[in-house]
């Protein structure tokens, strides 16, 4: 297949690259960064070096701001959300004017859909969000991904758990300071951490493209989540370190404001329905399996 790919050169885009050319399709990618870009890769640096008869079978939407990079100021929270919502504009706009049109847009978005209010219930694709920011920006984003249906393009919204990888990710962060023996729960460690593996977000993404019956939201997160105690009882079990320094809430309320909040003070217990429905299988369905094949 012929395939396009926006944020292709970050930690997902990267891996879904590696994997699609083992499949021996041909990629094209939107990137800031060309020089990043090898062949047999295509690297463009705007949709408008597209030409009308340019033919995509499947366009993989994952460009933006990492949210987690610096403290959520006006000024950044307005970089985070546009970079989104500009470049799925862009797409939509682009669609509109090819000659063939995609038959598959996946867009990306992330747990953070369902919002911060404290529920008592396993949450799927069908639950709702609330007006935190990291939900208010998923929900107009993928409101911007759906104008693609109209079109007559399949459309689904890739909603992105806690992704774990090499090189990269959520572990790339944590390691260090566990490795040190610095590690420990945040708070009270109860709120949920709804992760998955690398492979099993591209695997996802490849099912998405490979089963024309999934659609709209589609929840890249294992099946099994774990609370953040869990999660780091089993990081320092792992890695033979002490887990005994808990990172105090109001500690992260105070460096990290609103962004800490939302990120690593709230969580929910999210599972693939859809994904599972349809018949994926996880290639890691347990934290302990996908940090042993990582660290």
């Amino acid at each position: 297949m012929n395939i396009l790919i926006t944020g292709g050169t970050g930690f997902i885009g990267s891996a879904l690259c590696s994997r699609l050319l083992k499949e021996e399709h041909k990629i094209v990618v939107l990137s800031r960064h060309p020089e990043k870009i090898k062949p047999p890769i295509k690297a463009i640096t705007d949709l408008n070096d597209l030409k009308a008869s340019d033919v995509f079978d499947v366009v993989v939407n994952l460009a933006g701001e990492p949210i987690a990079n610096k403290r959520w100021s006006d000024k950044q929270k307005q970089k985070i959300f546009s970079s989104r919502i500009d470049i799925t504009e862009k797409l939509i706009a682009t669609f509109s004017t090819l000659e063939n049109k995609p038959k598959l847009l996946i867009s990306g978005s992330a747990i953070g859909y369902y919002g911060i209010d404290k529920t008592d219930h396993v949450i799927e694709e069908k639950d709702q969000g609330d007006n935190s920011f990291s939900s208010e920006l998923c929900q107009k984003w993928e409101a911007v991904a759906l104008k693609a249906e109209p079109l007559g393009i399949r459309t689904c919204l890739l909603r992105t758990g806690i992704v774990l990888g090499k090189n990269g990710g959520a572990l790339s962060k944590m390691l260090l300071p566990f490795k040190l023996g610095l590690g420990g729960r945040i708070a009270h460690g109860k709120q949920w951490m709804s992760w998955i593996h690398i492979d099993d977000l591209v695997g996802i993404i490849l099912y998405c493209i490979n089963h024309d019956n999934l659609n709209r939201a589609v929840n890249g997160t294992s099946p099994k989540p774990v609370t953040n105690q869990v999660f780091t009882k089993t990081l320092g079990m792992l890695l033979k370190r002490p887990t005994l320094l808990p990172m105090p809430a109001m500690l992260i309320k105070l460096l990290m404001g609103q962004m800490g909040e939302e990120l690593l003070l709230a969580g929910k217990e999210i599972v693939p329905k859809k994904a599972l429905d349809a018949g994926y299988t996880f290639k890691y369905k347990t934290l302990e399996e996908a940090l042993i094949n990582i660290v």
